[in-house]
């Protein structure tokens, strides 16, 4: 058994550390709430024509309430979508929420829609270079749909990568009103994951044809809800939970069920209950802090969550008026022990996880830990331990019992006593190359680190070349540059995944650099991520050479070249092709966010200057 000491003390010094960081820009934040509550409160200012708007398409006995105030109105923002599974579910989620609402003496109306584009249809594409940059559409989108100002509390509806960050940057744009995000859950388990990347292997190394690999891909992703892997989307629900946005045990119940039907009433109760609570409305800005995002990121470490998130948390802390840094993400790994196994991690899906105990088995050993803030404000109350419970219905109503003291499955949960490994998933590298960071929960612990040399590509599709050319016979370091945010929105590089896999199955050691990303679903390849400075901002990474000597090393967290800085400093920087970012497919558009973006450990948006 690994034996293990867990302190809170290094959450009240992170926890601490950025309230203090965060100082005047979160004062400024809270009272900026303030002020919108007492000068601009729901309907109170708007005209007689103002409020004929609003309510002229509501039902005749809705159309009073909605214009004179009477009764709280709440404001649906959706993502859905019958193109992406995740977001197909939400269809019905409308008319379900205004059938509660008038059971509770409330209104509710779509307030606005928000784009949902599905990585998993642009991984590869041009349209994965308008994948970061639409988590900040979203959130503007998000801010417009609330802009009406007849709203009391707002209820959001989205599940995937950038769609619940960028709801809850929109959101806290807004953040004096209540808000809970209410998510659809997962598809039924297909094709199991090993079977997946096998023939995915077997595609790229030519053994199988597109027919199977098309077969495979279809078994794999076959029905609504959320894909089953523990990529963003799935760590986005167990961060809305920890962070305590969601009605508890909401993330990973399927749709189309009746539990998830009284969930997502239940979520209009607690928007209702928030809008008429005695001791005065308290909106997602407000419950929203330091502590808050100290337990998301906690939740990331101990269920090994996507790479992502050092990018969306530290923009949707932003939001709030708070500077979360990658140094506060690396100090809580040193703590958090990884307590899950779920693919890429592991053999299990996200269904299994939860019939595991779920993310309510997790917030229980966290808190008898001392490794989660207890104490916090969430959607149903003040206390976390309500999320270490698990709903179920008990003679068709919402009810709640605890879950088995030990975990059901110990290959995909363990307790605090005995985890899958010392430390959280994700680690921090630094160096003459600058800043990156590995997921390390899916790496083998042999092969944390590598010294090789580095091979050059500017784009995955130079890569892929390469590798169909069987150009690689020897330990190697594949830098894969110009896929940062400002080159060109830095888009995720799944494809290269399967032609790594085939590379190391052959006896290779080989890992991967680059100022792109991989995310939640980054195998088990040792991969250096979101290098900062970005080659188009003049970084490091876009003076390596072939053959230059890299060290990866997450075990130690360095990251560097072995070229003196002198002879460095000398080379001539890569120049992107800042023309194929704006050929196609709406990436012209985009032109004005890849000008403005800000650095990748600041969060890369577009929004705000970068604070360090």
């Amino acid at each position: 058994m690994m034996s293990f000491a867990p302190t809170g003390q290094v959450l009240e010094d992170v926890a601490a550390r950025i309230a203090a960081r965060s100082g005047e820009l979160r004062r400024e934040y809270l009272a900026r709430l303030e002020e919108v509550r007492r000068s601009h409160p729901p309907r109170r200012k708007l005209s007689c024509g103002n409020l004929a708007h609003a309510a002229a398409a509501c039902s005749a006995h809705e159309k009073m309430p909605v214009a004179t105030g009477s009764v709280p109105n709440l404001g649906i923002v959706t993502s859905y979508n019958d193109m992406l599974s995740a977001h197909q579910p939400f269809a019905t989620y409308p008319d379900l929420i205004k059938e509660e609402a008038r059971t509770r003496g409330a209104t509710a109306q779509v307030a606005g829609g928000v784009p949902a584009m599905c990585d998993g249809v642009t991984q590869g594409q041009p349209g994965m270079e308008l994948s970061l940059f639409s988590r900040d559409v979203i959130a503007m989108s998000t801010a417009i749909s609330l802009s009406h100002n007849v709203f009391d509390a707002a209820l959001m509806l989205g599940v995937c990568d950038k769609i619940v960050p960028g709801l809850v940057m929109g959101a806290l744009s807004c953040g004096h009103l209540p808000t809970v995000f209410v998510p659809a859950g997962p598809m039924p388990t297909g094709l199991s994951n090993d079977e997946k990347t096998r023939v995915r292997q077997a595609y790229a190394s030519g053994e199988v044809g597109r027919d199977a690999l098309l077969a495979s891909e279809m078994k794999s992703y076959h029905a609504p809800g959320t894909c089953t892997f523990y990529g963003t989307a799935n760590s986005n629900q167990m961060m809305m939970e920890i962070m305590g946005l969601h009605v508890p045990g909401a993330a990973f119940v399927p749709p189309g069920t009746p539990l998830r039907d009284a969930l997502t009433r239940a979520a209009v109760r607690l928007s209702v209950d928030a809008v008429r609570a005695p001791q005065g409305v308290r909106g997602i800005g407000e419950r929203l802090g330091p502590k808050a995002f100290v337990n998301a990121i906690v939740g990331l470490h101990a269920t090994g969550g996507s790479t992502n998130h050092l990018l969306h948390l530290v923009a949707m802390a932003r939001a709030a008026g708070l500077v979360i840094t990658w140094e506060d993400f690396s100090d809580l790994a040193t703590v958090v022990p990884l307590l899950a196994r779920i693919y890429p991690n592991g053999p299990a899906d996200v269904n299994q996880f939860h019939g595991a105990g779920s993310i309510a088995f997790v917030i229980r050993a966290l808190l008898r830990g001392g490794l989660l803030f207890r104490e916090i404000e969430t959607v149903a109350g003040h206390d976390l331990a309500a999320y270490a419970r698990e709903p179920w219905l008990d003679s068709g109503r919402l009810a709640y019992r605890d879950v088995a003291d030990e975990p059901l499955e110990p290959s995909i949960l363990r307790t605090i006593d005995n985890p899958f490994q010392a430390n959280g998933g994700l680690a921090l590298l630094t160096g003459n190359l600058g800043r990156a960071v590995v997921k390390t929960s899916a790496v083998r612990s042999d092969r944390l680190a590598l010294t090789a040399p580095a091979r050059v590509f500017e784009s995955q599709e130079q890569f892929m070349e390469a590798f169909k050319a069987n150009q690689f016979d020897r330990d190697v370091v594949i830098v894969v540059r110009q896929q940062g945010p400002k080159a060109n929105g830095m888009p995720e590089l799944h494809s290269l995944m399967p032609a790594l896999g085939v590379l190391e199955n052959r006896g290779l050691r080989v890992s991967l650099l680059t100022d792109g990303r991989l995310s939640g679903a980054s195998g088990k390849i040792l991969s250096a991520l979101h290098v900062t400075p970005e080659a188009e901002s003049g970084g490091p990474i876009g003076l390596i050479q072939d053959g230059d000597l890299i060290t990866i090393d997450a075990a130690t967290g360095r990251l560097e070249l072995a070229v003196d800085a002198a002879r460095l400093m000398a080379r001539v920087p890569a120049r992107s092709n800042s023309a194929a970012a704006t050929a196609s497919l709406g990436r012209d558009l985009f032109s004005v966010f890849r000008a403005s973006v800000g650095r990748a450990d600041l969060g890369a948006a577009t929004f705000w200057s970068e604070v360090a």
